[in-house]
């Protein structure tokens, strides 16, 4: 269990856009922190009132785009126009190629929202996006999946072996998950502190505040609590 405080990640203030990389992106490569298993991407943006990203291609990347508040307009070469806020996920799959943009369309209010990049199952899909919604009031003491491989009502479908869950944790709560030993796991905590432990060993512990991640590998039974007095609001991520 790897724990990378939320001062180690890559920031950029643009102005418009406050941008805060969890892995190498851009003109910041570093081949040491290039992706965890097939996540490539998670990066923890910002954007101005009635500014955005002009259009820019993709290729081979499956793009999970998690608004936290605000609004995300998206368009694309598909024909595909959304504006979503939270409560609501974009996936895009871009396969063989497909231009976008992603603005804020509001007039007052910035959007902040986590977009990650996963590698898809296998390239050369035909790209296609969609918008998936969930009710944020089933977050509370659970882990509800918001993208899945097999996508359902709340959750959007992705082209890979990944499950996103979000979870709001009450505070002096606890909750469990399970998977195979040899899956991966990425943890990054929105709001409050949160406890990670191993439930096999309670004394691998770590501690995590406020926008830390951490990359977990060979733990196939986590536990985690609220470090503080408020409740934990986070995102887990299950990877091959």
């Amino acid at each position: 269990m790897t724990v990378y405080p939320k001062h180690t990640r890559i920031s950029h203030d643009h102005g418009w856009l406050q941008s805060n990389f969890s892995f190498s992106f851009g003109e910041d490569f570093d081949e040491r922190n290039a992706k965890f298993g097939p996540m490539r991407v998670c990066n923890d943006d910002t954007v101005a009132p009635r500014r955005g990203f002009g259009a820019h291609p993709h290729a081979d990347m499956e793009i999970v785009s998690v608004v936290l508040s605000g609004k995300l307009r998206h368009e694309d070469s598909l024909g595909n126009v959304a504006v979503t806020g939270f409560g609501e996920v974009q996936r895009m799959s871009a396969g063989t190629g497909v231009i976008h943009t992603e603005a804020n369309p509001s007039d007052d209010e910035p959007v902040n929202l986590l977009q990650m990049w996963f590698e898809p199952s296998r390239p050369g899909l035909p790209p296609s996006y969609e918008t998936s919604s969930f009710d944020p009031s089933a977050l509370t003491g659970r882990l509800v999946p918001i993208v899945s491989p097999e996508g359902g009502p709340s959750a959007a479908k992705i082209h890979q072996d990944t499950t996103i869950y979000l979870s709001r944790l009450p505070a002096g709560e606890a909750i469990e998950f399970l998977q195979g030993m040899d899956r991966r796991s990425f943890l990054f905590v929105i709001e409050g502190s949160l406890y990670a432990a191993n439930a096999g060993d309670p004394t691998e512990t770590a501690t995590l505040r406020t926008r830390d991640t951490a990359r977990i590998t060979e733990t196939p039974h986590l536990k985690f609590t609220t470090a503080g007095e408020e409740e934990a609001f986070f995102l887990l991520i299950d990877l091959p």
